[in-house]
Formats: structure tokens, C-alpha cells, sequence
């Protein structure tokens, strides 16, 4: 173990820009967490150790259905959690930290025109050629840098997840957080106000604990002090 996290240390702090951190080894680096130790009322339901994801298979590097951020990124989230209790919300997460393998899969099946099995659930609007030149699918994460998490909101008296106007991960206008219904004159109106409040409830309590937002993903937010800006992990969720 103290030869994994020598060798972890030396990558961090001797690694160019962009550097890929690949290892195999069991243990997790140690200020790394698994989010359910900081926050144990999260509800988890980790999309790609599932089959319900825009590829259609359990994705590589996701051999456990638990999500894993950086120590100051979970303790940030907690705090967001214990705001949004207080609203009668629970945090309800998608994704956290991504092993680049799993990155690596997104590109290898963006590749593949072919494969469209899951097109009607997320991305129904758009030709999978241009996944990749519009950067819905991108060679490098934030999530695996281990800052970054991908979450909604679960209605405590309702006893389920709030409509937020479009699933995660779906690829489209849908997704921008910001937009809002009637814009402008005979704009698209992909949510309703309703929907743009319950996203802007989520988004402003990310913002006010340090998070900073993606804008074209309302589900998508990175701690803006992540503490490896430049490093990209490749160890296995287990």
C-alpha cells in the first residue's frame, strides 16, 4: 500500500497537464472517499454500473455501484447536502469520480455509428456522428480528476426524484440548464418553469458551497478548488 501511494504522490506532484494516473490496485488513494461515508442518506443510483446508460452496457472500471470523490470535494457536497434536507431534498448522485477506461469506452463507442441501441432514451434528437465534433463525448473527464459529480434532487414527502424537465446524461437542448420557456417568441421550449426552478434549487445550492456548474449539463458540477486540476485517476470503482 505505502508503494501505491508513493507512487500516486510522485505522479501528482511531477505530472504534466493532463496526465493519465493508471493503476489496478485495490485500494482507493488515500484522500479519496466513497461519498456514502460522508453523506449516508445520499441515494445512489450509479447509471454506468448499470446497463440504463446512453451505451447500453455496465461500462468499464465501474465493478461497484458506489460513488468515490475526493475528500474536499465530498465534504463540500455534504454541506450542500445538509442545506437541501432542510428543503426537503436528498442528494440523489448519477456519477462521481469516472476511471479513464471508462472515458476511453465513451470515445471507442462514439466511434462505432452502429451501435444506436439507446438513442430514443438519450439522444433522440441527434445523428451519433456528431457526438464527438460537438463534444457531448470528450477524450478527457472532470469526473476523473475526482471532483466532480453528476446529481439531482429526491423529494422527501413525494418520495421521488424531482422533474427536472429531461433524464441525465440526455444529449441536447434539454440539458442547458438555463434555458427557459418562451425566451423568445416561437423559441423551443424544452422545460417548463417549473422544471427551471427545481434545476436552479440544485444549482444554486452547488454554487453557494463551492461547486461550479457545467452549462450544458444541469445535473453536472466540479468543486472549483478541486485539488487535481491536472490529473486524470484510472483505478477501478470497487
Amino acid at each position: 500500500m505505502k508503494r501505491f501511494f508513493l507512487i500516486l504522490t510522485l505522479t501528482v506532484l511531477t505530472g504534466c497537464a493532463g496526465n493519465v494516473h493508471r493503476t489496478d490496485a485495490g485500494q482507493i488513494p488515500e484522500d479519496f472517499v466513497l461519498v456514502s461515508d460522508v453523506i449516508p442518506d445520499a441515494i445512489l443510483e450509479i447509471r454506468y454500473h448499470t446497463t440504463f446508460n446512453f451505451i447500453g452496457d455496465r461500462i468499464p472500471g465501474y465493478e461497484a455501484p458506489v460513488a468515490i470523490m475526493t475528500r474536499r470535494a465530498a465534504d463540500s457536497l455534504k454541506t450542500v447536502s445538509d442545506e437541501l434536507r432542510a428543503k426537503g431534498f436528498r442528494v440523489k448522485i448519477f456519477d462521481a469520480y469516472r476511471p479513464q477506461r471508462a472515458v476511453d469506452y465513451f470515445i471507442e463507442w462514439a466511434e462505432d455509428i452502429e451501435d444506436v441501441r439507446m438513442k430514443e432514451f438519450f439522444y433522440p434528437e441527434l445523428d451519433k456522428a456528431v457526438l464527438i465534433p460537438q463534444e457531448y463525448i470528450a477524450p478527457k473527464s472532470s469526473h476523473t480528476r475526482g471532483s466532480t459529480v453528476d446529481l439531482t434532487l429526491f423529494d422527501e414527502k413525494l418520495q421521488k426524484e424531482v422533474d427536472m424537465g429531461c433524464t441525465f446524461d440526455y444529449f441536447g437542448t434539454a440539458s442547458h440548464p438555463g434555458i427557459l420557456p418562451g425566451q423568445e417568441a416561437g423559441a423551443y421550449r424544452p422545460i417548463t418553469q417549473s422544471q427551471y426552478e427545481s434545476r436552479m434549487i440544485l444549482r444554486e445550492a452547488m454554487l453557494a458551497h463551492g461547486f461550479k456548474p457545467y452549462e450544458c449539463e444541469w445535473w453536472h458540477f466540479t468543486l472549483a478548488d478541486e485539488p487535481y486540476p491536472d490529473t486524470y485517476f484510472d483505478f477501478p470503482i470497487k
